[in-house]
């Protein structure tokens, strides 16, 4: 019997390892699940502002859970979650660029190029601001590298 039970407790932490795993590409509570702090990344776009999903309103996509305001803003995003998703999984662009992960913060963010970006501080986002063409080029070249390792 206690055979059967380490083994269940092992594969069960052996399950979770490999879910967080995948999940870790995409700033997502830890906890929860949630991508973008539970909210609806496509009212960024539309409404100009952080705008909390609901419960009932959810789609799973990159191993995280999106929560979404309403019908449209998720059908919006499942058709093009390149476009609506935090660019950089929610990283911080700014860190990424620097060659490091930070998670993005849902209340600092910015639209630029027709794409969201989540920063972790107000410097970030100012520093991005300045110079978004410069912190891009950088941000994408580190990122392949910066984003399989997040994965071991």
């Amino acid at each position: 019997m206690i055979g059967l039970l380490t083994a269940v407790a092992a594969a069960a932490v052996a399950n979770r390892h490999a879910s967080a795993t995948t999940t870790e590409r995409v700033v997502g509570d830890r906890f929860t699940g949630l991508a973008v702090g539970g909210m609806d990344p496509v009212a960024y776009f539309t409404e100009g502002r952080a705008v909390p999903g609901r419960a009932d309103m959810e789609a799973s996509f990159a191993g995280a859970i999106w929560r979404f305001c309403n019908d449209d803003n998720r059908a919006f995003f499942l058709a093009h979650p390149e476009i609506y998703g935090p660019q950089f999984g929610g990283y911080d662009p700014v860190d990424i660029a620097r060659g490091v992960t930070v998670a993005g913060r849902p209340q600092v963010w910015m639209i630029a190029g027709q794409r969201l970006y989540l920063f972790a501080r107000p410097e970030s986002r100012d520093a991005f601001a300045a110079d978004p063409a410069a912190i891009l080029q950088e941000a994408r070249t580190r990122w392949p590298h910066l984003r399989d390792a997040l994965a071991q």
